[in-house]
């Protein structure tokens, strides 16, 4: 079948580098793609929220099914577009429908979803402009530090974490009056701060059975130590090594259960992924937050480890047959450094020529911020490149990547060198 992939992220290139392993994959389309993807499939240049252009794209090339890497298609809608359309609706879509994709749309709307659904979360309340003051009252009645979250999409940043009582109150009226994030912050949660582990859970649902896909944990901080602005992530490791079977029976019970089932309770069309971000607190499992796609970059250590056919997978998710999948997972470990633009999350400079991609042995090089200019692979982004490998443990994965990450160059790379620290 010929398949359309939506991104332009290391993501999107662990997703096709994958799906072309799959004899049922005949031709793939990566809209827009990087250079990294252009490679393996085909580059289009189109936007993954422009419907009416994929529209027209979808029925001329005969695509039989539409990946959704990026969350923004979603929560806009192209489920429910595909879904609603005559010419259309014969094409599976793997991602949620508009109302599911509202859980990483709206803080608010999945804090909500939570609570009716009895799921372990952080107390919360949440703020507009016209109940600031309310807000910073709140505030006041919570122990630092204080956790402020824009409801809508902010790209990953629209999360902050402060100590201090007043400079909180400063924070929230930055948001809400004067629009810190736009208009994602027209809304800001607020809610208790937890002290823990985080590591996240995947799982794959048909709406009616799920799949949990192996467990990652990201870096988010630019800084070693976890130190400095939050950012898409530095690098992740799979499968946690602190998550046992105890841990992991929890989540399940308290949280996927939960979850899947309350999407049918409440009417939720939901064939695609559903990212968990959870924190460990003394060995109890609690939401942070959802996300209706697969995290960047936990997924090029995810997707490296499944053994399945992941084209096959997908299918089964659009036929709601997922219950009768068996899914394979490579038991090794594997670790992913990223490889950021210096300045990154800040001010960068793009269109820098990368060196050394042709040095690399016994790792995955996943393109994230790339382009293809008369022959030169160069930088086009924050997040550039990062680096996946295979280990017995993770200890000896991460050595790889660093191993390989020393053949490579480009003007002000950066990189974390203490992924992993926390766990050793």
């Amino acid at each position: 079948m010929t398949i359309l992939l939506l991104g332009s992220g290391g993501r999107e290139h662990a997703f096709a580098w994958k799906m072309i392993q799959s004899p049922l994959c005949e031709k793939l389309f990566v809209a827009p793609g990087n250079a990294g993807t252009a490679g393996i499939a085909t580059n289009v240049a189109m936007s993954p929220t422009d419907f009416d252009a994929i529209k027209t794209f979808v029925l001329q090339e005969k695509v039989g099914m539409v990946v959704v890497g990026p969350e923004d298609p979603l929560v806009k809608g192209i489920y429910d577009y595909f879904k609603n359309d005559e010419s259309l609706k014969h094409i599976p879509v793997i991602g949620p429908s508009k109302l599911g994709a509202q859980l990483e749309g709206s803080k608010e709307f999945a804090k909500e979803f939570l609570m009716k659904h009895n799921i372990p979360t952080a107390a919360y309340d949440s703020f507009t402009a016209e109940t600031v003051e309310k807000g910073c009252d709140f505030l006041e009645t919570l122990q630092p530090p204080y956790v402020l979250k824009a409801d809508g999409l902010a790209a990953g940043k629209g999360v902050l974490i402060i100590q201090d009582l007043e400079e909180a109150k400063t924070e929230l009226r930055n948001m809400l009056v004067h629009q810190k994030f736009g208009a994602a912050s027209s809304k800001v949660v607020i809610e208790e701060f937890l002290d823990g582990i985080e590591l996240s859970c995947f799982v794959l649902t048909d709406g009616k059975s799920y799949k949990i896909l192996p467990t990652a944990k990201d870096y988010k901080r630019i800084g070693e130590g976890d130190t400095g602005l939050n950012t898409g992530g530095m690098g992740a490791v799979s499968p946690v090594p602190y998550v046992d079977a105890v841990l992991m029976e929890k989540i399940e019970t308290r949280i996927v259960k939960p979850t899947i089932e309350g999407f049918q309770k409440d009417g939720i069309e939901y064939k695609g992924f559903v990212f968990i971000g959870l924190i460990n607190v003394k060995n109890e499992p609690i939401v942070i937050e959802y996300n209706v796609r697969m995290g960047d970059p936990e997924t090029e250590v995810v997707v490296p480890r499944l053994k399945s056919d992941l084209v096959e997978l997908f299918l089964s998710v659009a036929d709601q047959k997922l219950d009768s999948f068996e899914l394979e997972v490579d038991p090794r470990s594997a670790t992913t450094i990223m490889v950021v633009s210096g300045g990154y999350p800040e001010d960068f400079e793009k269109g820098k020529v990368i060196t050394g991609l042709e040095n690399i042995t016994d790792s995955i090089v996943f393109h994230a911020g790339t382009k293809l200019e008369d022959g030169a692979v160069l930088s086009n982004g924050g997040r550039v490149l990062t680096i996946t490998s295979y280990g017995d443990d993770f200890q000896q994965a991460i050595k790889k990547s660093y191993q390989n990450i020393d053949k490579l160059n480009f003007d002000k790379m950066y990189f974390r060198k203490d992924i992993g620290f926390d766990l050793l």
